[in-house]
Formats: structure tokens, sequence, C-alpha cells
């Protein structure tokens, strides 16, 4: 999900470590009163119990957001065995408990395996995924009961760091995930519970990257008090997509919505001038290159 409130003000890429109990829409309200301009938006939606990279745009870096919110994303997680909650994850009632006393460690590394690849994942019944025009929480909210079609999603990697018993009941297993954009990992956690018949939700999320937008890049809020810029726009677009940079006659044409001779990469990519200011995000059409998002 992508939000952007609409002014002038500075332009770039803010990569914020988003702390525990704040939603992305409060990071939004915190940098917009920071960077002294109302033109914000994030890339990404995090719970409010998760924590770690939140990608903000300022100015005319929100319209690079939609091509970040599409882009693979690692995290790293808390999953608990014996325990369902009726939101898969720790801010939910708690709907049952089971022993895991059973439970191996060869069945726990099976079933981490049978969840990594091309699968089809039903997201959480709390999601923010519309259901006959109504977001899906608001109508578990209203006592509803309901489950979401399958949807496909490619899990990368899903690899275990560790395993631990907070109780003799239960097990806490620390995991890390690459996974594509629309995933959700506490589905992973619900998941894993049920194939292992014992249930699990999760108890921590940590996002430790957005496409090339790393946790070592990102900044709490009270440092970015002080610089609430962290990539300016040029930056971000070379750190969002491949690019290259052109001659001054053919970034006035581009700059100027003109179209141009294809200049030969794939996909959308972004142009820059001689000095290095970014001037549009480009695409390669029956052999001539057209502006897709120009920014001035």
């Amino acid at each position: 999900m992508i939000c952007v409130v609409a002014t002038t003000g500075p332009d770039g890429f803010t990569i914020v470590d988003k702390p525990q109990g704040l939603t992305s829409h409060d990071v939004v309200a915190r940098m917009r009163r920071l960077a002294g301009t109302r033109k914000v938006g994030h890339a990404g939606t995090l719970d409010p119990m998760a924590t770690g990279v939140l990608v903000i745009g300022l100015g005319r870096a929100t319209r690079l957001l939609g091509y970040i919110s599409g882009q693979d994303k690692a995290y790293t997680a808390t999953i608990r065995l014996g325990v369902r909650t009726v939101t898969d994850d720790a801010e939910g009632e708690v709907t049952e408990t089971c022993s895991t006393v059973d439970v191996g460690a060869e069945a726990i590394r099976s079933g981490l395996s049978s969840l990594t690849g091309d699968i089809e994942q039903v997201p959480s019944s709390v999601s923010a995924i519309k259901v006959d025009g109504r977001r899906a929480y608001s109508r578990v909210r209203a006592g509803e009961e309901f489950t979401l079609p399958p949807r496909p999603v490619t899990v990368s990697a899903l690899d275990l760091l560790a395993v631990r018993r907070p109780t003799s009941e239960l097990i806490d297993l620390d995991v890390t995930v690459e996974c594509t954009t629309g995933t959700y990992v506490r589905a992973l956690a619900r998941d894993l519970g049920d194939a292992l018949a014992v249930g699990g939700h999760l108890t921590a999320l940590r996002r430790t990257r957005v496409g090339g937008f790393s946790i070592e890049q990102a900044r709490t809020l009270e440092e970015l008090a002080a610089a609430p810029v962290t990539h300016d726009l040029a930056a971000a677009v070379r750190h969002s997509l491949a690019g290259l940079s052109v001659d001054v006659g053919t970034a006035r044409a581009l700059r100027h919505g003109q179209r141009v001779a294809a200049l030969g990469l794939p996909g959308i990519y972004g142009v820059f001038d001689p000095q290095g200011a970014a001037v549009a995000l480009v695409e390669d059409l029956d052999g001539q290159t057209r502006t897709v998002v120009g920014f001035g």
C-alpha cells in the first residue's frame, strides 16, 4: 500500500527505522513536521508491532513510491508455535493453545521448506485487503466470518536462525524471510503452526530491506530530526531503479515529455543529465524512449 499526503519542500527519500507501536501513517505525520512539507508518502505499510525499514518519500520523490512498494522485501521474525491467535500475531486474542512437546527439529525444517518457493498464500483475515469494498480487518471487527482467497507469492528464503523454548509447552523460532511484495509473514507463522498441528503466530517482525534500501541505511525518528532527507532525489532514483546519464539535448527533450530514440535499457529506468540530476523515469517502447514520470 502507498500513502501520499498532499506544497513545496525537500525532494528525496528518508529511510526510517520505524519503532514498535507506531503506524506507518504516524511516521508520515512525524516526517511531515520534521521536513516542513505536506507532500509525504510511504512505500509498504508496516503493522504497529513491526519495526524496521519504512521508505518515506518527500516532495517529487513521492512519484517513485509505486516503484518501490512492488519490490522484494526481507525480514527477521519470531514465530511462536503452540498458540493460535485471531490476528495471526501477538496483538490478537488467543483462540487455541496446544503442547509442542512432540514437535521435533526435522518436522520444523520440513515445515519451513514447504513454505519456501512459489506458494499460494491465504492472507490474514485482518489484512487491509478489500472484500466487497470493505477492508478485511473491518469485517473481522464487525464479527463477520469469511475466508480470503489464496494468492500467489514467492518466498525465496525462509531460514531458521534459532530454536528456543520459553516454556516446556511452547517453541519460538527465529527466522529470516526474503519474499515478494504481498507476502504476509504472519500468515507464514500461521501456516507453519497449522502444518505442525500445534498452531502458530508471529511475536516479532523487523523489516530489514525494501528493494535496494537496507536497515543499515535506516535512521530513527530522533536522528532524522536533525536531517530529514537521507537520499536526495537523484540518489533515491539510483537506489530504486537502473539508470543512465544522457546528454543535454536528450535530457531537455525528456524533461519536456518528448520521445527520443530508444536508449536501450529494459523496463522502467531512471535518466540523469550530465550534472547528475534526475530527469525522469522512462521506458523504451516501439524503438523510442518515453517519459513515464517527469521530475521537471
